[in-house]
């Protein structure tokens, strides 16, 4: 409170001055000898008003090391406030009190650059002994001259005891070449770069645009190995969208990065309307999938967030995660196994979900090929139970995690999904009119457990090699929060039935993929290896088979698709079929029983 105080003085103390500098300016003579009474007058006139005008504009609060354009607009409109008071007091004691109409006004613009003055130059010494204290920084050429480069340019000035000191820009614009952004010059292009990071002596290149797609940030990344020379990055739209842009965003670039579509925008209402005030079971609740879905769930404030998983530690993870960052939001963690159709029935009897997302899967292909049964009794036995609790139960909303790989499947992984995605189908046949089930469907997710990125990660910290299966395999991506948020916005479009497809853009080269991750990682001599097709892996996959066709949804990144004839009765009959073979471990049988089920299927024929 001292420390406001000696500001609130200084603040008048300036602010009298200024006062007393005005009525010099427009009437000197009236200084001759003394101040006459008039003078005294309009000075604690003038003090006063700024005085009740300061306090309750709080600007003695104002932290002057760290003055900004919001604290000098502050100041100026307190200034103005208080200038027009007294004008307007000034005339009404004209008939008594000599005050020349010009001397507020001088008085009001004096005032703002004593007082401004006195901040600008506070700040400036702070971040002198700031800049002193942080001894030697990183000259930084930032990528994008845009909102977000001017911001975080600025966040540098003001905090020089980050280390970080911004050269200028590089950025494609042409209106903006060769100008001047907050006071910092425009060298050149994008493509410049190699050229002008050499000629500036840059340390660090800094890729400060959000909405950027992946290959402009692969073009950059490029660019800045030629010299080479450090490379990071300000995160896309969607992790800003909360706060603003600082330099504790600034983050290495990393292969998601590489792989960035333009943001997608939800239609929160349609999601909010079936989230809201649900109890929501969410299986498979600890894997990379489950506990994404999970996170984004929480936004919309559901009643209770039911945690279903095998693993505890998992589960228990994301538990104390979700009471850490929304503590307002009743949850159980629920250890439990869907193929236990028993245990599903104490937790359906017990909490009664409104909503089901069903992540729980086995998804690795070469396991499940080595495993063929457990597929079976985890894939679709399991989804089969989730279906069936869900239609005793009446829940609303049933929405089954698919994969790309369930269309013309060459594994049993894929012939899994598919007949999952089948059960899901016949389930939706005998489903209420206020109910909905439906499948999403979507390719290879970035990071998530024992993908490539992961895999790629470890073989360089081993001194590689890096190994991948075949020099033109193909895999469309997605990140993790990507595919979370259009799976719980496929939810909301909820036409029952359906089998939703998510736009994943054009497939990436696994082999592209590896050289990213390579190079990212700063590793030298780390060598890419090919190790052919693995049993059930195909060359590239697919979205749709032969005789599924698609159509537009009300979301520009989501397309349905409906799958052909499936009679629940027949699929109760080849259901039971499957169980008893898996049960059995007849694993022969499985594969006959999903080429059955499956005619397009490619089992043993991968391409």
């Amino acid at each position: 409170m001292k420390g406001v105080l000696v500001k609130y003085a200084l603040d008048m103390l300036l602010w009298g001055t200024a006062s007393l500098l005005a009525y010099l300016f427009r009437s000197p003579k009236t200084f001759a000898e003394t101040l006459p009474l008039s003078v005294w007058i309009y000075l604690l006139l003038s003090v006063t008003v700024m005085a009740v005008v300061s306090w309750r504009s709080q600007l003695a609060w104002q932290t002057w090391g760290r003055i900004g354009m919001l604290d000098l607009t502050a100041l100026v409109r307190a200034a103005g406030t208080a200038t027009l008071i007294i004008f307007a007091l000034g005339f009404g004691l004209r008939g008594w009190l000599l005050l020349p109409r010009s001397v507020p006004l001088l008085a009001g613009m004096l005032g703002v650059l004593l007082m401004g003055g006195i901040r600008i130059l506070t700040r400036q010494a702070n971040e002198r002994v700031r800049r002193s204290a942080a001894g030697t920084r990183q000259r930084v050429l930032i990528v994008g001259a845009g909102n977000a480069g001017s911001l975080i340019a600025r966040e540098m000035q003001r905090h020089p005891e980050a280390g970080l000191y911004p050269i200028g820009f590089l950025d494609d614009d042409r209106n903006k070449l060769h100008k001047r952004v907050v006071g910092l010059p425009v060298f050149g292009k994008v493509n410049d770069l190699p050229t002008i990071a050499k000629r500036e002596t840059a340390d660090e290149i800094l890729i400060a645009v959000p909405s950027a797609a992946g290959d402009f940030v692969r073009r950059v990344v490029n660019l800045a190995s030629e010299v080479p020379i450090r490379h990071r990055i300000i995160p896309g739209v969607i992790e800003i969208l909360s706060g603003n842009i600082n330099i504790h965003q600034i983050r290495d670039v990393d292969v998601e990065d590489l792989l960035r579509r333009p943001a997608v925008q939800l239609n929160t209402g349609e999601i909010a309307g079936y989230l809201r005030g649900r109890v929501i079971l969410v299986t498979g609740a600890g894997g990379s999938i489950g506990s994404e879905i999970v996170r984004q769930l929480a936004v919309y404030h559901p009643a209770t967030i039911l945690l279903l998983g095998r693993g505890e530690n998992s589960i228990f993870g994301i538990q104390q995660e979700l009471a850490r960052t929304w503590p307002e939001i009743k949850q159980h963690g629920l250890i439990g196994d869907v193929r236990d159709a028993a245990r599903l029935r104490t937790i359906f009897t017990t909490y009664r979900p409104e909503v089901v997302f069903h992540a729980a899967a086995h998804k690795h292909v070469p396991l499940m090929e080595d495993a063929p049964t457990e597929a079976i009794l985890n894939n679709v036995i399991g989804t089969s139970n989730v279906v069936d609790l869900c239609l005793e139960f009446g829940v609303g909303r049933l929405v089954n995690i698919s994969t790309d790989k369930a269309v013309n499947p060459t594994s049993v992984m894929g012939g899994s999904k598919r007949v999952a995605e089948m059960v899901v189908s016949a389930g939706a046949a005998k489903t209420r009119e206020t109910q909905a089930f439906v499948s999403v469907r979507f390719g290879n997710v970035l990071g998530s457990r024992g993908s490539v990125v992961p895999t790629f990660m470890a073989q360089i910290r081993a001194g590689g090699p890096v190994t991948v299966t075949h020099p033109d395999m193909t895999r469309y991506f997605m990140t993790i929060p990507e595919a979370a948020r259009l799976v719980l916005q496929a939810g909301g479009l909820a036409e029952n039935g359906k089998v939703y497809l998510l736009n994943m853009g054009s497939p990436i080269k696994i082999a592209d993929l590896a050289h990213d991750v390579i190079r990212l990682s700063g590793a030298q001599n780390v060598d890419v290896v090919y190790t052919g097709i693995r049993p059930g892996e195909k060359l590239y996959e697919e979205l749709l088979t032969p005789g599924e066709g698609t159509r537009a949804t009300t979301h520009s990144e989501i397309f349905s698709a409906r799958l052909g004839g499936v009679d629940p009765a027949e699929m109760q009959v080849r259901l039971q079929q499957l169980r008893a073979y898996a049960v059995q471990n007849d694993v022969a049988a499985v594969r006959a029983e999903l080429a059955l089920l499956i005619p397009e299927n490619k089992f043993g024929n991968a391409r």
